[in-house]
């Protein structure tokens, strides 16, 4: 024997079987909240100004002393020239590097290339900052410092270049006179534990407010002839500023300041 039901029956059981789908398929839409998350939380950073570093920086040069540098050559205190909240390149004493060692960065950094310079091509200011100096041997990777306002020279030479490996994207220079900002992203080379290369050195950096080097890919140290290459292995290293051994006029520095990544 059949249960036979009533339309009335039937109507209000299609209701119910519509509502039920219809709270089924409202539950699993997507909605906003799936894609929000809320930990972890930043740190906070006090962002910096012309005269101070961000609240979590480690600063390299405070305009007055050199106590986070120390000589290339036997490590002693380094020995250039600091005055007027500043310090010069002294060639008597060669290159500086800091202290402490690093391997991803951010680093900051002004530099001055004297008004009444005349010389020219690579000449002109000549100096160089070593995003790692990876010591005897070869000196590291180097960030030109040069003054490219109105001086003609090799382009992968010039200021903002990668030296001897590529050019700035564009000629960011101040006159001479006028103090020169790098703000730099530097992604270190990792090696496997047999020495070999697992990723190459990768480098962004902005010249007075302006792109010119685009996570460029290192091909491994300067080399000054012939093409570079990764040659030995290497974890954290300094940082170096170079004192380069020619007729050059002394570049000066100032606001220098870092943060480890």
């Amino acid at each position: 024997m059949f249960n036979y039901i009533s339309m009335k029956q039937f109507l209000l059981l299609g209701v119910l079987c519509s509502v039920s789908i219809y709270t089924v398929s409202a539950q699993d839409k997507p909605k906003p909240q799936d894609t929000e998350f809320y930990t972890p939380v930043p740190p906070i950073v006090t962002p910096g100004n012309a005269n101070a570093a961000p609240s979590d920086a480690i600063v390299l040069f405070d305009g007055k002393n050199l106590d986070q540098w120390v000589s290339v050559k036997d490590k002693s205190a380094a020995k250039w020239t600091v005055k007027d909240g500043m310090f010069t390149v002294d060639k008597s004493t060669g290159n500086i590097e800091t202290k402490k060692s690093f391997n991803n960065y951010q680093l900051h950094i002004e530099w001055l290339i004297p008004s009444d310079i005349n010389l020219e091509g690579q000449s002109r200011g000549n100096s160089g900052l070593f995003l790692a100096s990876t010591g005897p041997g070869d000196d590291g990777y180097e960030l030109q410092i040069l003054d490219s306002y109105n001086n003609k020279t090799y382009t992968n030479g010039q200021a903002a270049s990668i030296y001897k490996q590529t050019a700035p994207l564009v000629n960011a220079n101040r006159k001479p006179g006028e103090w020169q900002t790098y703000d730099i992203i530097w992604t270190a080379p990792v090696f496997y534990s047999d020495g070999s290369l697992k990723s190459e050195a990768k480098v962004t950096v902005l010249f007075n407010g302006v792109l010119v080097q685009n996570n460029f890919i290192l091909g491994g140290p300067t080399q000054y002839i012939g093409k570079p290459s990764y040659k030995k292995a290497h974890g954290a290293t300094p940082i170096k500023l170079q004192s380069h051994g020619d007729k050059s006029v002394p570049i000066s520095f100032k606001n220098i300041w870092i943060r480890e990544l």
